[in-house]
């Protein structure tokens, strides 16, 4: 290989790597069902996630979030897993951005809690005998008859049925003819119009049809009735038309303004099928009256703030400064949140940024200990397979009868309980009819 051609290569290969990879950009992205919507057209994907609410689709067809990680909403429990006794529930959500949704609870993406939806289950009755037969359906000719049975032996439960027919049908003849009446046929083409044009103002000509009554004839013996009505229709024929013009487009007009101020848009232009327009039933002019076309404004879109989690409580004080610690005396504390990701002149986060609560100081205090109420099942662990259980527990917490207020969540810190001769509790059993455990459950 001499030189020459060697550079060729090189310089094709440095061209294809420097070719930047360009993705499908969408002006929207809906975040409850992850579509992404109003395709614009192909750009790279920094020009597309210029704006932070556009989705861009890459080779693989997935829709993607310009935004940061965000979590969908839940989505409703659906359909418990089994018709009749216990089963099992679920629901959903998906980590929709660039990034990875926090989790500080471990929530994941599915969550699986036990449901009843009927506490029994079908249990089928018996049928009794067959009733006697019914009179034929006709006086004369062929016809029916019928008879039926009940599902009483025994009587179906909570729902259950009989298999089978409660009802059964046989043909039956009254060994009597039956008189046949007579029936119209379909009515024939309309014949030709006498004329082959009408003048304006006058009343114009008619054309006809004509059906028989042979579908079917009547018969004499014994006598049918014959067909009621007209065997002749009629209308009025209709005119000459004038002679089509087609349509034929004008030329394009100029383009409108980008749809957007920053990011990815569209613009379009407009025509009107008016050269000349179509008259007396010509054709319309084919193709489309407005055409689209991608803009760019090289300006990155606000970017809106967002809250995070609130932070921990602070220390229960006094709004006084005094000790109150152990004592029943209302107190004060406060928590706080951060508003991140705002860039580009967004707008800041709704909401304060402190909050502030009641409370009562029982850090380190002596307490004596009693025994909760059991606590509501737990959801299923793991979300799927044949070892998922819930559980239940009853704990040792601290005694707060004395205080004025009974809500637990008003009390800050960590006491010493006296739990001696307490017995804490857990109960776990397994969850039933859980679903099978599938790779897309945890896509």
């Amino acid at each position: 290989m001499n030189l020459i051609v060697l550079g060729i290569v090189l310089l094709g290969i440095y061209v294809q790597q420097s070719v930047s990879q360009k993705v499908e950009c969408f002006s929207s992205f809906t975040l409850s069902s992850g579509k992404c919507g109003n395709l614009l057209g192909e750009v790279e994907k920094e020009d597309c996630c210029l704006n932070p609410s556009y989705g861009f689709k890459e080779a693989d067809g997935v829709c993607r979030s310009c935004g940061n990680a965000t979590w969908s909403e839940w989505s409703p429990w659906g359909e418990c897993s089994v018709s009749c006794s216990e089963g099992v529930s679920q629901r959903r959500r998906s980590c929709h951005g660039i990034g990875n949704c926090p989790d500080p609870e471990n929530l994941g993406k599915v969550q699986t809690k036990p449901c009843v939806k009927k506490d029994c289950c079908p249990v089928e009755g018996g049928w009794s005998e067959w009733g006697k037969w019914q009179l034929c359906s006709v006086t004369c000719g062929d016809g029916i008859k019928k008879r039926r049975r009940t599902c009483s032996e025994p009587i179906s439960q909570c729902g259950g049925s009989c298999s089978g027919a409660e009802e059964e049908i046989t043909l039956c003849s009254t060994k009597i003819i039956c008189p046949t009446h007579g029936g119209w046929s379909s009515w024939g083409s309309w014949g030709p119009c006498p004329v082959t044009c009408f003048y304006e103002g006058r009343i114009p000509q008619k054309e006809f049809r004509k059906r028989t009554c042979t579908n079917p004839t009547s018969s004499t013996i014994p006598r049918g009735n014959a067909c009621e009505g007209s065997d002749t229709d009629s209308r009025p024929c209709s005119g000459l038309p004038f002679c089509p013009v087609d349509g034929n487009w004008g030329s394009w007009a100029g383009h409108t303004p980008c749809s957007v101020t920053c990011g990815v848009g569209q613009q379009t232009q407009r025509r009107i099928c008016d050269s000349p327009k179509p008259a007396h039933g010509g054709k319309q002019c084919r193709g489309e009256e407005q055409q689209t076309g991608i803009c760019i404004i090289p300006v990155n879109c606000p970017i809106n703030g967002t809250w995070s989690e609130w932070g921990e409580w602070s220390n229960c004080k006094s709004p006084f400064g005094k000790n109150i610690t152990c004592q029943n005396i209302k107190g004060q504390r406060k928590r706080l949140r951060d508003c991140g990701d705002r860039k580009y002149k967004g707008t800041p986060c709704d909401g304060e940024i402190v909050q502030h609560g009641k409370c009562y100081n029982i850090e380190g205090c002596k307490m004596k200990g009693v025994l909760s109420e059991w606590s509501e099942w737990s959801n299923c662990t793991p979300d799927c397979g044949p070892n998922s259980t819930k559980i239940r527990e009853i704990k040792c917490v601290a005694d707060i009868s004395s205080y004025n207020i009974q809500d637990r969540t008003m009390f800050a810190g960590n006491p010493h309980v006296k739990c001696d001769g307490l017995k804490e509790q857990t109960e776990r059993i397994p969850c039933k009819n859980v679903p099978e455990c599938m790779d897309n459950n945890y896509e």
